[in-house]
């Protein structure tokens, strides 16, 4: 793990923030790929990347502190730290807010919603797994313990101070898993995008896809809040399957046209 990419004093540069940056980057990236081959204006689909991109940033932050609400409750001073602003969030709260400021854009703007989730759907994928190997480097979203021989171990105390990280723990790293599904993910959304002829059956298989590879990745991911409803799911589970859900529909019941 390299959580600082290097120091000068007491400044640092985090390799979490530059590797989630390079994601963002190689996602407009390909996001204006994918609208040129629709023939769609690239300018429109980066502008509202970035606006997207601050909203998931912000969302992602928000969900983190519902989700461990009594942590921050009785530490409200940590909303605002430098430990709740590197850390990476609970990437669904981040989707779920990019999507309604991506809305909001998309009908100000006059563009067509489903067609244009498909043109950026195979970036947010590539974006996600270079984020997540920043994740990884910083320490932060780690796993359960684990025997197995691809465990690794956390000894940088930096880690630990930043994020409460398991310092010399065999851990199952979720943020790998994460971040090679998220690869496999874009490339099948790849290959997919030229022959995709539904608005939103882009958009909907990348929902059914990270969905299935998050609700499965977090049986292997260490969780501090209590699951809701008394069972055995996490609250990213829960909105995985929600999500999910929202993709089939998409799959099945896409319109000949977008909307």
């Amino acid at each position: 793990m390299l959580p600082q990419l290097f120091r000068i004093g007491d400044f640092f540069v985090p390799t979490y923030g530059v590797l989630v940056a390079l994601g963002f980057l190689l996602g407009l990236w390909i996001a204006s790929r994918m609208a040129r081959m629709r023939g769609v204006d690239p300018e429109r689909i980066v502008n509202l990347g970035v606006y997207c991109a601050l909203a998931g940033i912000v969302g992602a932050k928000a969900l983190m502190i519902v989700l461990d609400w009594g942590y921050y409750r009785a530490r409200p001073g940590e909303i605002f730290s430098l430990a709740t602003l590197q850390a990476g969030g609970v990437f669904q709260g981040g989707l779920l807010l990019a999507l309604l400021v991506g809305w909001m854009y998309l009908r100000r703007h006059r563009m067509q919603f489903l067609a244009t989730a498909d043109i950026v759907a195979p970036g947010i994928a590539a974006g996600h797994a270079v984020g997540r190997l920043g994740c990884f480097a910083a320490g932060c979203c780690w796993g359960t313990s684990c025997t197995l021989p691809w465990a690794v171990t956390f000894t940088n105390p930096e880690a630990g101070r930043l994020f409460g990280t398991p310092l010399h723990v065999p851990l199952h790293p979720a943020q790998l898993y994460e971040a090679a599904a998220e690869a496999g993910i874009f490339l099948v959304l790849w290959r997919r995008f030229p022959r995709a002829t539904r608005p939103g059956s882009v958009f909907g298989l990348y929902l059914v896809l990270y969905s299935a590879a998050r609700f499965l990745i977090e049986f292997v991911r260490a969780h501090d809040p209590p699951h809701p409803f008394g069972g055995p799911l996490s609250a990213a589970q829960w909105i995985a399957v929600a999500l999910a859900a929202a993709g089939l529909w998409l799959l099945v019941r896409a319109p000949a046209r977008a909307s």
